[in-house]
């Protein structure tokens, strides 16, 4: 990164992600890593639940003005630090200032380019603030149609593989032919996939917190109401909806695949880089087809042993084109 001493904060907080961090090409990971950072420090801000809403909606639109240069201000969150639970979430609040240094300290064109994503995140959290803010158990919010559920997808991590795109092209294959406009349009997709992914695996989750990402309009035509989706006995009603929200977030991950296949044969960093969020997501499709996800008792993930068996298995399969293609069809599979 940027700033050294801001690794071992990105490695705290990035999780899986600090993988793919490690092994993308040094021109382009203290850019990413930067980015990442910044879009926890708002998604944590966002996700306070301890601090009123309308506080986190103004510490967010604070933050922002100094990320784009709108605002030189210093920035307190110590009324936000002491409501996460984890001590790394607690550490990126009160770091905040290295971080945005560190955003000052890149080229140009690379804290243009993070600026625009970062935009667009928080203007996906500012939405998602004033739709559910205020909602808490036993109330429930809903988005109300797919149109909306698929902006805000782009907006939190759709715009993620728009930058990464163009970051990538810009800094590691500048002169390499390419489909730019195939590759802008499939990272777009893989960002949603992933964030669709998420959406689909945490909805017990969203909905013991007020919130119900699966647009009201969609349950409608199931002859389901948002509320339904909380009692675990509705899952067979749902189940053939869950399976077409499923299918869509499938057919994002293989846009995702594809663009991972059509990256520059020489950029084998890269493609792994792009092939783990891709793979690991596959397998937890394939996980959450088999279980009934209102059963809020039982919370579906791919264990830490399941990622190192995708990640070594990619790295060898990288040096033989067959294995490696046949990998994204190996996780989708329906089979045990």
């Amino acid at each position: 990164m940027a700033d050294s001493s801001l690794q071992s904060l990105l490695r705290d907080t990035s999780r899986s992600f600090y993988l793919t961090l490690r092994i993308l090409p040094r021109a382009v990971r203290p850019q990413v890593g930067l980015a990442y950072l910044l879009a926890r420090t708002t998604d944590t801000i966002a996700d306070t639940g301890l601090v009123p809403w309308e506080a986190r909606l103004r510490a967010l639109a604070e933050l922002r003005d100094r990320i784009m240069g709108a605002s030189s201000a210093d920035l307190n969150f110590a009324s936000l630090a002491p409501g996460q639970d984890s001590a790394a979430e607690r550490a990126l609040l009160e770091r905040c200032g290295e971080t945005l240094r560190s955003l000052g300290g890149l080229e140009e064109e690379d804290r243009r380019l993070i600026r625009q994503v970062l935009s667009t995140i928080i203007s996906g959290q500012e939405m998602d603030l004033k739709r559910f803010g205020a909602a808490h158990f036993p109330n429930l919010a809903a988005l109300e149609t797919e149109a909306e559920l698929d902006d805000y997808t782009y907006r939190v991590a759709g715009c993620v593989g728009e930058f990464w795109t163009r970051l990538c092209r810009a800094r590691l294959f500048p002169q390499a032919r390419a489909d730019d406009a195939m590759l802008l349009r499939d990272g777009i997709r893989f960002g949603k996939g992933l964030q669709l992914v998420n959406i689909l695996r945490d909805l017990p989750a969203d909905l013991g917190k007020g919130r119900c990402y699966l647009p009201r309009q969609s349950l409608t035509a199931a002859g389901l109401t948002p509320e339904d989706l909380r009692s675990a006995a509705s899952e067979p009603r749902f189940r053939a909806l869950y399976q077409t929200w499923l299918d869509r977030a499938a057919d994002h991950l293989l846009a995702g695949w594809n663009y991972t296949n059509a990256l520059p044969g020489g950029q084998w960093r890269l493609r792994l880089a792009c092939a783990w969020p891709v793979l690991i997501g596959a397998r937890t499709l394939r996980k959450l087809r088999g279980e009934n996800i209102l059963d809020s008792t039982r919370r579906i993930k791919i264990t830490r042993p399941e990622v190192r068996a995708i990640v070594a298995r990619s790295i060898v399969l990288s040096a033989w084109p067959p294995g490696w293609k046949a990998q994204f069809r190996r996780e989708m599979s329906r089979r045990k």
